[in-house]
């Protein structure tokens, strides 16, 4: 076969194509393909996706790429604006290489989403690439810019060709002969491509509403810019033939080209770095030394149980050759530990007693008889996945620094997070270009699903009518086609959350880096999955919101407080922790804080460590849908009798009640009933996992059952392991993950228990985070007993503080909101209000509007919000003081110096009403420290006999119950078959509602759009756990009835 297409597009030209490139792939084998290439724009994104499904198609995949260049322009000339595009092939390594580099040399010079190649920077990097060029040679349509063409002959001597399309198009064509002609003159080969922007004719009108969103406009305004017909799309070898059958030797010059192209993804050549070690010592020698030193000081004394686990696992980290990276993470560490910044890893490194000596992870995995091979085996004989938590934030960011600084600006970097359309931005994007009113579209995306659970009534067609479009109108239709077909699309490039990769050497002679949006922060081309396919080793730093806050909490309690705590020793078995966990006051608590760990907790009654182990693995996919948690919480509250599917099995299953509920059960089960090694256990495990092969799994299974037949383990017994195993490794959750979790989630519980007030300060501090708004944090603090204050522009800090107040006992520590709160405020005019004030006292408000400088809209904003109270204003006193206040440098002095002598003139606005201050509050700044919204509500929800949230514990099972309040909680899990929980806030606490799949239906729309509601059905009482069983909602309004008193304020609140 002649042709090769050797010029692609994928969706990973962001925008301007329309297929993935496993679709594009899929389609070239289906046209009889044997190579193809891929070349998007500024990148090769789609590199690695293309590699892989090409190699499992049998197809030879071609790295290519688009670069944008500025219009080609004389020397005298000044550039001309706007892009072009200039297409190269990469032919060798050094081609590879001197692609990734010119293409990471520019995008660092930019900031991110802005680079521009210049004709000059392409100097010197063109060795071992292939030019295919068109575009980049015309100065115009039709007009050939000769400097340009010359230019490519010198930087491409031996390796240019002019590129040939057929789109029929007259312009096209009349294009096409100009290059014919400059090919006979400059003694040039021509090579036909398709320049392929989708897989089939179809993709057109989805790449048409791409170009729209690319453009900002839409499919009626968007003339020219769109296609002019669906031609340009993957054609069968043979019909290129024949499109180009004047031109023979363009369709031959394919083929010509692709036997020039020897590299692929195969040959990158990545290396991990080498760790520096002391002189006369080996990687492993230095690691078991390092070890032993951490397992005197962990262990304090080495019993031969733990050394015969470190010896066990040396020997594997020294028959894998993987001391280096152990060395590496364990200095990553170190720096954290010198730093004093927390650092804990997590995941199935906790299986690893090598790790817990290096002080990597928290959790002493002798003691909790957790299995190695969960981790490493020599089996599996692959690279070790160590996660890391940080405190997120600036703590997080000194850690990343360092590994850049340790590794130099171009040996480290993070992985990239591919943005892909979901339902929801897809209506909006969609429907913005096909020309829908933006209020219409944005009706549409919020009924949409938001939740795990999908039903049929969940699709975007059964919507239509709600959102007010006609279901049978042909741009509706269309509507609904290309929002099914644009999901999944990739949208644009991000950052991973904490995937960071190292290499010894340059990345950039592996993959192009760019910018992220933050600064200092560089990024690869690829995500994680790429990254590890390619054989590129990640080290996860994870920044986690509650190592913040742990971090942040105890210098709160030792300074305000004058207790010393520390993490690694607190009191292991506090009455008062466990108290509270037992209750399931748990809002804010790590791990254990959403609706169905509350649920949980008071029938499981967590006493101890391991009980915390298992409350946070038990609320999981595995368990749920594996149906193992009520088994579960049934044998613990002695209801039903704890056996085991076979006598052998009971000393891996006895912590559990017989009930398998971690992962490391479920190899130690194979090793036991089947023989098994470790290694081989953990193959089952995976071979059971979520990318399951049927050959495999049968594979396995027969295995398996060879193992129990010849233990004597058969028939219903047999089948009975076997279905357990089956279904629980799709799910299960690593015990060693949940003990790591379950450490900080007694932290954050006895944080809470004994010191709410630094514990709420750090929360705000540190959101978002967890599952609640900080308005529901506050009012939570609250109820604990802890005296917010408001924000006050004399008072308050850029953050949440701590402060004491006079107290009738003398003084009481409070909880003071910071300015941070307040929306629209710049972090800027924040740090100059705190910055004026250390200077000198704000006198007056005239005085902070002179010496501060805030917009008028951060200005009003403080205003409504009551932070000038200090002044002796109200709220709408000090909006019209405010606009008083004469602006300008001319102003200010006389202003300071005339206010001893005049006093403001009174306002003749009305002072705000209590709900319009505890609305301005939530508008301002998102929370109050005044009434509940519903405790203005309170007295008609009196009158209709709806209860408060914390009458709920008093009232009878089955009881009749009506409640209402602020919707902070909706979920729709996966697991929960169509019911739907809702979470009511009121004035004294939580309700729990739940809907059945059918009222959830009935009430769909009010779901998803009321922000106050009322639920009325019976109360269900079970082991303390209590919700409503909704069987009518009712919305309410935020202005409630005028009440025939106004409500008592909480203790510590302020109005004004």
């Amino acid at each position: 076969m002649d042709y090769v297409e050797l010029h692609c597009h994928s969706a990973f030209h962001f925008l301007a194509a329309a297929s993935l490139p496993e679709d594009l792939v899929a389609r070239a084998a289906a046209l009889g393909y044997s190579t193809l290439a891929l070349g998007d724009a500024d990148g090769v994104y789609g590199a690695p996706r293309f590699y892989r499904a090409a190699r499992e198609a049998g197809i030879r995949p071609l790295v290519g790429c688009t670069l944008t260049l500025r219009p080609w322009s004389n020397p005298n000339e000044p550039p001309p604006k706007g892009t072009t595009s200039l297409y190269v092939l990469v032919a060798t390594r050094t081609g590879y290489r001197n692609l990734c580099r010119l293409l990471t040399r520019n995008k660092l010079a930019f900031a991110k989403g802005e680079a521009v190649l210049t004709w000059k920077e392409l100097e010197g990097l063109t060795d071992g690439l292939l030019c295919l060029a068109r575009e980049a040679v015309f100065s115009a349509p039709g007009h050939l810019a000769t400097g340009a063409l010359e230019t490519l002959c010198r930087l491409f001597p031996g390796r240019l060709y002019l590129e040939l399309h057929r789109h029929d198009d007259p312009v096209e064509e009349w294009e096409n002969r100009v290059l014919c002609d400059a090919a006979t003159h400059f003694q040039l080969p021509v090579v036909a491509t398709n320049d392929v922007r989708y897989a089939t004719p179809e993709g057109q009108s989805l790449l048409d509403v791409l170009t729209c969103i690319r453009h900002r406009t839409t499919i009626d305004a968007a003339g020219w810019l769109l296609e002019r017909n669906a031609a340009r799309h993957l054609r069968p070898p043979a019909e290129m033939v024949q499109r180009f059958r004047d031109l023979p030797r363009a369709i031959a010059n394919t083929r010509a080209i692709a036997e020039q192209c020897e590299f692929t993804l195969a040959n990158l050549g990545y290396r991990f770095p080498d760790y520096p070690l002391p002189p006369g010592q080996t990687a492993h020698e230095h690691l078991r030394a390092l070890v032993y030193q951490g397992a005197r000081e962990r262990y304090r004394t080495i019993t031969p149980a733990v050394r015969r686990q470190l010896e066990h696992e040396l020997a594997i980290i020294g028959k894998l050759q993987l001391a280096g990276y152990f060395l590496i993470v364990w200095d990553i560490v170190r720096f954290c530990r010198e730093n004093g910044i927390l650092a804990q890893g997590r995941g199935s490194a906790a299986n690893s007693a090598v790790c817990y000596a290096l002080g990597i992870t928290a959790v002493d995995p002798v003691g909790m008889d957790l299995l190695f091979e969960r981790f490493l085996s020599e089996e599996r004989g692959e690279w070790p996945d160590i996660d890391i938590d940080l405190p997120s934030g600036d703590q997080r960011e000194r850690v990343l620094q360092y590994v850049y600084r340790r590794y130099g600006p171009y040996g480290a970097a993070m992985t990239a997070n591919v943005i892909t359309y979901r339902v929801r931005s897809a209506v909006r994007e969609v429907g913005k270009a096909l020309g829908f009113p933006a209020e219409q579209v944005d009706r549409l995306a919020k009924l949409l699903h938001r939740f795990e659970f999908r039903d049929p009534k969940d699709d975007l067609a059964l919507q239509l009518r709600a959102a007010g479009l006609d279901p049978t109108a042909l741009r509706t239709r269309l509507l609904v086609e290309l929002v099914e077909r644009i999901q999944h699309l990739p949208r644009h490039l991000g950052q991973h959350s904490g995937g960071m990769i190292i290499a010894a050497g340059r990345l950039d002679d592996i993959v192009p880096l760019e910018p992220a949006r933050m600064p200092g922060r560089v990024v690869v081309q690829w995500d994680k999955d790429d990254c590890a396919d390619l054989g590129i080793i990640k080290v996860d730093l994870l920044g986690l919101g509650m190592m913040a806050v742990l971090e942040e909490a105890l210098p709160l309690v030792r300074q305000h407080e004058g207790i010393e705590l520390d993490l690694a020793h607190l009191p292991p078995d506090d009455p008062a922790t466990y108290t509270q966990l037992q209750r399931a006051d748990t809002i804010g608590v790590f791990q254990v804080e959403s609706r169905a760990q509350m649920a949980t907790l008071p029938r499981l009654q967590p006493r101890c460590f391991y009980d915390l182990v298992v409350e946070v693995a038990l609320i999981r996919p595995g368990p749920i849908v594996g149906q193992m948690v009520h088994p579960y919480l049934r044998r613990r509250a002695g209801r039903e009798p704890i056996t085991y599917p076979h006598p052998s099995l009971e000393p891996i299953l006895k912590r559990t009640l017989g009930v398998p509920l971690f992962q490391e059960q479920l190899l130690r089960i194979a090793m036991t009933v089947a023989g098994f090694s470790g290694g081989e256990a953990e193959e089952l495990r995976r071979a059971m996992g979520f990318k399951r092969s049927i050959e495999r799994m049968r594979a396995i299974e027969a295995k398996l059952r060879s193992g129990m037949a010849a233990r004597g383990i058969t028939g219903k017994t047999a089948d009975d392991i076997v279905r357990s195993i089956t279904s629980f490794a799709l799910y299960g959750f690593p015990e060693s993950h949940a003990a790591s979790f379950a450490l900080l989630a007694y932290a954050s519980a006895y944080l809470k228990a004994h010191h709410p007030a630094a514990f709420a300060c750090a929360l705000l501090n540190n959101w978002p985070m967890g599952f609640y708004h900080p308005a529901t944090i506050v009012k939570d603090a609250q109820r604990h007993g802890v005296r917010v204050l408001p924000i006050d522009v004399t008072r308050s800090a850029w953050r949440c503080t701590l402060e004491r107040m006079p107290d009738t006992n003398g003084s009481v520590l409070c909880l003071r909101l910071g300015l941070r709160y307040v929306r629209g405020l710049r972090a800027e005019a924040g740090e100059a209000i705190v910055s004026e004030r250390t200077k000198e006292p704000f006198h007056s408000l005239e005085d902070f509007v002179h010496r501060t400088a805030l917009r008028e809209d951060e200005l009003a904003t403080l205003a409504e919000i009551g932070a000038f109270a200090a002044f002796g204003h109200s709220r709408r006193s000090a909006l019209w003081q405010i606009a008083a206040v004469p602006r300008g440098p001319l102003f200010a002095r006389a202003a300071i110096s005339a206010q001893a002598a005049s006093e403001p003139k009174p306002s003749p606005l009305a002072d705000m009403d209590p709900v319009e201050r505890t609305l301005a509050d939530y508008r301002g700044s998102g929370v109050t420290v005044g009434p509940h919204l519903m405790a203005h509500w309170r007295p008609h929800l009196n009158a209709r006999g709806t209860l408060p949230a914390r009458s709920l514990a008093h009232c009878a099972h089955e009881q009749w119950v009506r409640v209402a309040g602020h919707v902070i909680v909706r979920q729709r899990p996966g697991t929960a078959k169509g019911f739907c929980f809702l979470t009511l806030e009121d004035e004294t606490g939580l309700a729990n509602v739940v809907l059945t799949p059918a009222l959830f239906e009935r009430y769909r729309t009010l779901i998803h759009t009321a922000a106050l509601l009322e639920a009325e059905g019976p109360l269900q009482k079970v082991d303390g756990v209590i919700h409503v069983r909704a069987c009518r909602l009712r919305p309410l309004e935020l202005h409630p009835p005028r009440p025939p008193s106004s409500p008592q304020v909480p203790r510590g609140a302020q109005t004004l």
